[in-house]
C-alpha cells in the first residue's frame, strides 16, 4: 500500500466520507455539480460473462440473457439527469495501489480468449476524461492511498459489455479505477468513502462485477450455492450502512461465501460502492439467473 498503513487507509476514507464534500472542485470535463444539485446514485452491476450478449455464445437460456440484458440498458435511466462521466471500478483490473484510467480516447481491451472473431470487434468508443481521472488520484490522496495512473489503459470486458448496453451512442466520458491487489474489503470501502464527493459532481459512480463467480462450478449444479450466498447478500445490501458496511467487511463468513467466490476479484466493487453510497440505503434492482446461477445488481441513491 506504497507504505500507507492500512489503518491509515481506512480512518482515513472515513474521514473523506464526512468531510470530502466541503472540497468539490470540477470533473467529468468540467461539467462539476449537476444543474438541479441532484446526487448522482452509485450502482453494483453484474456484467454477465465474456462478450455476451454480442455475440452469440450459449450461455443460459434466452429468458436469462434478455432479462440481464434488459436490466444493463435499464441502468441509464437510473440518474435523472445525463452524468457529466462515468467512473467504472471492473473486477477485471487489479494493481498494486489504485489505477486509473487517464486515456482520452481508450482503447478497446479484449480480455478474454477463446471466443468467436466477433468478439474482438465489439467496439465502445467513449472518450476518456483525464480530468476526472487526476479528480479521483486526488481524492484518494487525501484519504490517504497511493494512487498511480495508466495512459495506456483500455476499456475491458467489466465496463464495455454493460455500458455499451446502458450507453450504446457511447457519448459519456469514462474512465476505469483499478482494484488494489490484496483485496482487503475494509480498504475498497475506504475507497468508494474517498470517492463520494464525485456523486455531488455529476460523475455516476459504477461498480461491475459479479454476486456469483466460480468459473469451474457454473450451471444449475451451482445453483444452491449461488442462491444460499445470494439471499445473505440481499440482507447485507439492504442493511442499515453501519452494518452494510460491517456485514461486507466480514463477507467470507457468509452462508457458501468461498464456494460463491473462491477468489473475490469479482464482489470487490460492490465494497467501492458500498463505501460511495455513504447514508443511502441499497436496494435489490436486479435479480435473476444467468448460465444457472443466481446474481442481483444493488442501486444506491
Amino acid at each position: 500500500m506504497g507504505g500507507i498503513s492500512r489503518r491509515k487507509v481506512v480512518a482515513g476514507g472515513l474521514a473523506m466520507g464526512a468531510a470530502g464534500l466541503a472540497g468539490i472542485s470540477l470533473a467529468g470535463g468540467g461539467a462539476g455539480a449537476s444543474a438541479a444539485g441532484r446526487r448522482m446514485p452509485v450502482v453494483f452491476l453484474p456484467h454477465g460473462g465474456g462478450p455476451w450478449p454480442f455475440v452469440e455464445l450459449g450461455f443460459g437460456t434466452k429468458e436469462e440473457t434478455d432479462g440481464l440484458a434488459s436490466y444493463l440498458r435499464s441502468v441509464a435511466s437510473l440518474p435523472a439527469e445525463k452524468p457529466s462521466a462515468l467512473l467504472v471500478i471492473s473486477a477485471h483490473w487489479e494493481e498494486a495501489v489504485p489505477t486509473v484510467s487517464t486515456s482520452a480516447r481508450p482503447p478497446m481491451l479484449y480480455d478474454y480468449y477463446g471466443f468467436p472473431p466477433a468478439s474482438y470487434e465489439i467496439q465502445w468508443p467513449a472518450p476518456g476524461d483525464p480530468r476526472l481521472a487526476a479528480r479521483v488520484r486526488g481524492l484518494l490522496a487525501d484519504a490517504g492511498f497511493a494512487t498511480a495512473e495508466d495512459p495506456t489503459r483500455g476499456y475491458d470486458h467489466g465496463t464495455f459489455v454493460p455500458l455499451k448496453l446502458a450507453y450504446p451512442d457511447a457519448d459519456v466520458p469514462t474512465v476505469q479505477l483499478s482494484l488494489q491487489r490484496g483485496l482487503d474489503p475494509a480498504v475498497h470501502l475506504a475507497m468508494g468513502r474517498a470517492l463520494a464527493p464525485l456523486r455531488d459532481e455529476g460523475v455516476f459512480i459504477v461498480g461491475s462485477g459479479m454476486t456469483y463467480h466460480d468459473l469451474r462450478n457454473f450451471g444449475p449444479r451451482a445453483l444452491a450455492v449461488s442462491e444460499a450466498f445470494d439471499a445473505w447478500l440481499r440482507e447485507a445490501g439492504t442493511a442499515s450502512p453501519a452494518e452494510r458496511d460491517r456485514l461486507l467487511e466480514r463477507w467470507q463468513e457468509a452462508p457458501m461465501a468461498r464456494r460463491a467466490h473462491p477468489r473475490e476479484e469479482h464482489l470487490l466493487p460492490m465494497m467501492v460502492i458500498a463505501g460511495a453510497a455513504g447514508a443511502d440505503r441499497g436496494t435489490v434492482a436486479y435479480g435473476g439467473t444467468f448460465a444457472g446461477v443466481r446474481l442481483s445488481g444493488y442501486h444506491f441513491g
